[in-house]
């Protein structure tokens, strides 16, 4: 794709990563991050559209990129993925039967959306049928993101991708044929996908995220937004830290998220019989909060492994350093950088 780099517009940070593709792997180039209010990323106001304009290029200058060139990510709420089946045809063939029956798969207009698939290949499991994974998301979010990003900063926006799939090629180690389930916290959400092979098989976002959780401690704890903030980054979910009272306030929504990744693995069970989910793969904020790690691995009796973004990464000293309290927080960012095509 030549030199390019990945921008990842969250909630409340925006981070942008360029890398250099060195044989089988990569070298970081270039890096940075900044902090937004939440209100930018989300706001169709044009006094907020000018503010995420500047931050944006303020990210993009403290990092040192000079490349125009540029991949996007898509936030898992904006948009719908799924993984359909149809009768193996030939390449040419099988597109245009997707490209006919696109609007049967995702629960939007075609003159409304933005439809796209891949390939994924032949059926693990019904001969003669082909795994395609379709993915869809409203021409409102794309033109407002294009307008913004080309017209009024001068990028040319190369891809534009599913953070979900970003998130899978960033996490997931090489050279696996089994199953993974991939659970990355973000700050409004939590991206939990489920992959057999390379390739994912289940694509979910759960609404609970950081903020959730600072909301509930709020509430129950009768603090303020900052001290709940400190207090969960500090101490987690861990039952032993605080006599317990933080665990027990943020506990029912710490069994909500539980409940959806069994329900994210018993629908991966049930459509891939057979098929054996070794290892639950965690990056975000549930690879940072003490205790999460425990509490997720005694719900699904899968062990949990802590997933880095930078795996394929060879990253200097000295940024290791410097990206140490975020390093788990570019899973998107880093996952859109290493595209190869």
């Amino acid at each position: 794709m030549g030199n390019f780099f990945a921008l990842d517009i969250g909630t409340t940070a925006i981070r942008v990563v360029e890398l250099d593709h060195s044989g089988s792997g990569w070298n970081l180039k270039h890096y940075a991050t900044k902090a937004i209010p939440v209100r930018l990323s989300e706001s169709t106001a044009e006094k907020d559209r000018r503010a995420l304009s500047m931050a944006i290029t303020e990210v993009i200058a403290q990092s040192g990129i000079k490349t125009k060139d540029v991949a996007i990510g898509v936030p898992s709420s904006k948009m719908f993925a799924s993984v359909v089946e149809i009768p193996t045809v030939g390449k040419a063939e099988l597109n245009a039967t997707i490209k006919y029956q696109a609007e049967n798969y995702v629960p939007m207009r075609a003159d409304e959306a933005k439809i796209d698939w891949a390939i994924i290949g032949p059926s693990p499991v019904e001969q003669g049928k082909t795994e395609v994974l379709v993915a869809s998301v409203l021409n409102s979010f794309t033109e407002a993101r294009l307008d913004m990003l080309e017209n009024e900063l001068g990028l040319n926006v190369i891809a534009i991708e599913p953070d979900s799939i970003a998130i899978v090629r960033s996490l997931l180690p090489d050279g696996i044929t089994d199953g993974r389930l991939l659970v990355n916290m973000e700050d409004s959400a939590t991206d939990v996908i489920v992959t057999l092979g390379n390739a994912p098989r289940l694509i979910r976002s759960i609404p609970i995220g950081l903020n959730s959780l600072i909301r509930m401690a709020k509430q129950n704890l009768n603090i303020e937004d900052q001290q709940a903030r400190q207090l969960i980054l500090k101490f987690g979910v861990d039952p032993n830290a605080l006599n317990g009272q933080l665990y027990r306030a943020l506990h029912s929504l710490i069994d909500q998220l539980n409940s959806e990744l069994i329900k994210s693995l018993k629908f991966f069970m049930t459509k891939y019989n057979g098929m054996k989910i070794s290892a639950t793969l965690i990056s975000g904020y549930t690879s940072v909060l003490p205790g999460f790690q425990d509490a997720i691995a005694e719900k699904t009796n899968l062990p949990v492994q802590l997933a880095t973004p930078w795996q394929h990464v060879v990253v200097q000293p000295a940024d290791q350093a410097a990206l140490a309290s975020v390093s788990s927080q570019f899973a998107v960012a880093v996952g859109l950088a290493e595209r190869l095509e």
